[in-house]
């Protein structure tokens, strides 16, 4: 006899409250019944999708094939001598901060 298991959901163990005004309450609820969700899995899931889009447009920097080739050369190409006024920084640096490092 073979046995068969559903994966599990995690548990929701975490709250998340937000004062919101009649008029944005009405909206979403309007939102919500037109999904055939209810409030709450309607905000969850929304605001999920909306976080995760958010992470991806800030996390990850789109070039173009132009821009890609800057990039990659500005990388391999050799260091550029330090200026006077990064050296003055250097030193302060180094007189001012303390690191065991």
């Amino acid at each position: 006899m073979t046995t068969t298991t559903t994966p599990r959901r995690p548990r929701k163990r975490e709250r998340l409250v937000a004062r919101v005004t009649a008029e944005d309450k009405a909206v979403i609820a309007h939102a919500a019944a037109l999904a055939g969700q209810s409030l709450g899995s309607f905000m969850v899931a929304e605001t999920r999708k909306a976080a995760l889009s958010t992470i991806e447009t800030r996390e990850r920097i789109v070039l173009n094939a132009a821009q890609s080739r800057r990039f990659v050369e500005a990388l391999l190409a050799p260091p550029r001598p330090p200026t006077e006024r990064m050296k003055r920084a250097l030193k302060l640096y180094r007189e001012t901060v303390i690191s065991d490092v």
